[in-house]
């Protein structure tokens, strides 16, 4: 592994391996979060699975959160190496001439969605990890000792939708999000070697995704703020 990661070429493939890992964990996410919309309690009963769920909790859980630091720390480590190679100064090669501004600012769009995930990681995933094993209540409910409280989770999704300030900041990192991946995706296609007759459907499908996904997160997050 260490021998693919001292190689640009393997290093590319290792970020775009765990870009193309992550994108299909951010749909399988907002499938979840969707299901606030129209239905609570479905809502509620597929969370209770997700977070009870023996393999999701100990097998995929940890593998998601290697995959999200592997990413970062990969993105970084790239930005740097491809720093020092620059030779030539932006006097004579013109980056705006031969890059998007997108390709050109993926590290600062990428701190900005790692900012993002750290305030996820505190509204939603450590009061979780908190209840489940430090608490010790697995039950899932409003309140552990009256089941016909209901599961607690929409009431915790939608309390956490109340203030304008987070609602405006979670708008804020979708929008970078969006951003992020019009560049990532296809970049992340070309790396694996992607690059045949089906390029052009690629290219279409992951400016739907790029676009679609952090737009229907944007539309969750005031939807609750709206109805809570």
């Amino acid at each position: 592994m260490s021998g693919i990661l001292n190689s640009s070429i393997g290093r590319k493939f290792a970020m775009a391996l765990s870009a193309l890992f992550l994108m299909f964990f951010l749909l399988q996410h907002f499938s979840i979060n969707i299901l606030s919309v129209f239905s609570p309690e479905t809502f509620n009963d597929v969370s209770h699975f997700m977070g009870t769920f023996p393999l999701v909790q100990y097998v995929l859980q940890p593998v998601l959160i290697f995959g999200v630091v592997f990413h970062f720390v990969m993105g970084f480590v790239l930005e740097i190496k491809n720093n020092k190679a620059r030779r030539i100064s932006y006097a004579k090669n013109n980056g705006g001439a031969n890059s998007s501004w997108m390709s050109r600012n993926m590290i600062w769009s990428g701190a900005a969605i790692l900012a993002f995930v750290c305030l996820h990681f505190y509204d939603f995933w450590f009061p979780e990890i908190n209840t489940k094993f430090i608490v010790g209540d697995m039950s899932g409910l409003v309140d552990p000792n009256n089941a016909a409280s209901g599961y607690r989770y929409f009431e915790e999704l939608q309390h956490k939708f109340v203030d304008l300030w987070r609602v405006v900041l979670y708008v804020v990192a979708f929008i970078f999000l969006a951003l992020h991946l019009l560049h990532g995706f296809d970049s992340a296609f070309q790396s694996v070697g992607a690059n045949n007759k089906y390029t052009k459907g690629l290219k279409r499908f992951s400016k739907i995704y790029a676009i679609g996904i952090p737009l229907g997160f944007i539309f969750i997050a005031v939807f609750h703020f709206l109805n809570h």
